[in-house]
C-alpha cells in the first residue's frame, strides 16, 4: 500500500491530570528525522517518544509538539514553607541587628521569596502516561491520514498506466500501416531515379529501414514496466523510491521511441 510522506494529524484530550494536545506534521525525508518539542515539566517524556515514533514511522520529517494544561485544582492546595519562612525571619532579624534598623519584611516580600509557596507534588508518570497515550492516538490518526492520501495518488498512478497502456497499443496497431507506408514511399521515390534499380539491394534497403523503424522492443519494455509499476502500487512495501527508477526508465523507452518515430500519430503518441 502506497503512503504519502505528508500529513498532519491533531489530538486533544482531556485528563486527570489536565489537557494534553499532540500536533504531528509529516513531509518528505530520506531518512527518519524527528523534531520534538515538549512542555518543562514533561521533558524526561522525549525518549519514549522518538521510541514511539521510531516504531511507527520509517522515513520522514515529523514535527511532534506536545501542549499541556494542567488542571487548576491541579495548583490549588498551596502550602507555606514554614521552615523556610523561619530561617528568612531569623536572617532578617540578624540583618536589622547589623544595620541598627527594626524595619521587617512583609508578608509579600516573603511570599515572593521562591521556595516559599510549595506547589503539592504531581505525580509526572501518570501525567506521562496520558501524554504517551494520547501520542498513540495522534500516531494512528497520522497514518490514516497518511494512507488514505496514498490511496489517491495510488488511483493516479493507476490511470497513467492505462493510459500509457493504451497509446502502446494504438502505436502497435499502427506500425504495420506504417512501414507499409514507409516502404511505399520509398519505391516511389527510387522508381522517380533514371536507370534500372537493383531489386536485391532495394530489398537489403527496406530491410535496414525496416529495422531502423522497428519499436518492437521499445514497446515490449513499455510494457513491462507499467506492469511493474502496477505491482509496486499494490504491494506493502515503501515504493518511492522504486518508482522513481521505474519513471526513469519508461522516460528512456518513451524518448527512444519518438526518436525512431517515422509518423506523426507515433511521435504524439
Amino acid at each position: 500500500m502506497i503512503k504519502s510522506m505528508t500529513a498532519f494529524a491533531s489530538e486533544s484530550a482531556s485528563g486527570i491530570a489536565g489537557e494534553f494536545t499532540w500536533e504531528l506534521r509529516a513531509v518528505n525525508h530520506r531518512f527518519l528525522e524527528p523534531h520534538i518539542r515538549l512542555p518543562d515539566d514533561l521533558r524526561g517524556l522525549e525518549s519514549a517518544v522518538r521510541e514511539r515514533l521510531s516504531a511507527r514511522l520509517a522515513r520522514g520529517k515529523v514535527d511532534c509538539n506536545l501542549r499541556y494544561v494542567a488542571r487548576p485544582e491541579a495548583g490549588a492546595g498551596l502550602r507555606v514553607n514554614r521552615r523556610l519562612v523561619t530561617q528568612l525571619l531569623a536572617a532578617a532579624e540578624e540583618v536589622a541587628a547589623l544595620v541598627g534598623s527594626s524595619v521587617e519584611p512583609s508578608a509579600f516580600d516573603l511570599l515572593s521569596w521562591p521556595g516559599v509557596l510549595e506547589e503539592p507534588a504531581r505525580d509526572l508518570d501518570a501525567v506521562g502516561q496520558e501524554a504517551l497515550s494520547l501520542l498513540e492516538r495522534a500516531l494512528d490518526s497520522l497514518e490514516a491520514t497518511r494512507e488514505r492520501e496514498g490511496e489517491r495518488l495510488a488511483r493516479l498512478v493507476v490511470e497513467r498506466c492505462d493510459r500509457l497502456q493504451t497509446s502502446v497499443a494504438q502505436v502497435r496497431e499502427l506500425m504495420p500501416q506504417i512501414l507499409d507506408a514507409v516502404r511505399r514511399r520509398l519505391r516511389d521515390r527510387l522508381a522517380e531515379l533514371s536507370g534500372e534499380l537493383d531489386s536485391n539491394r532495394l530489398e537489403q534497403e527496406l530491410a535496414l529501414l525496416a529495422q531502423r523503424l522497428d519499436v518492437d522492443e521499445e514497446m515490449d519494455r513499455l510494457e513491462a514496466h507499467i506492469a511493474e509499476v502496477r505491482s509496486v502500487v499494490a504491494g506493502s512495501q515503501p515504493v518511492g523510491r522504486r518508482l522513481d527508477f521505474l519513471m526513469q526508465e519508461l522516460n528512456r523507452e518513451a524518448n527512444t521511441l519518438t526518436s525512431k518515430s517515422a509518423d506523426l500519430a507515433v511521435t504524439r503518441a
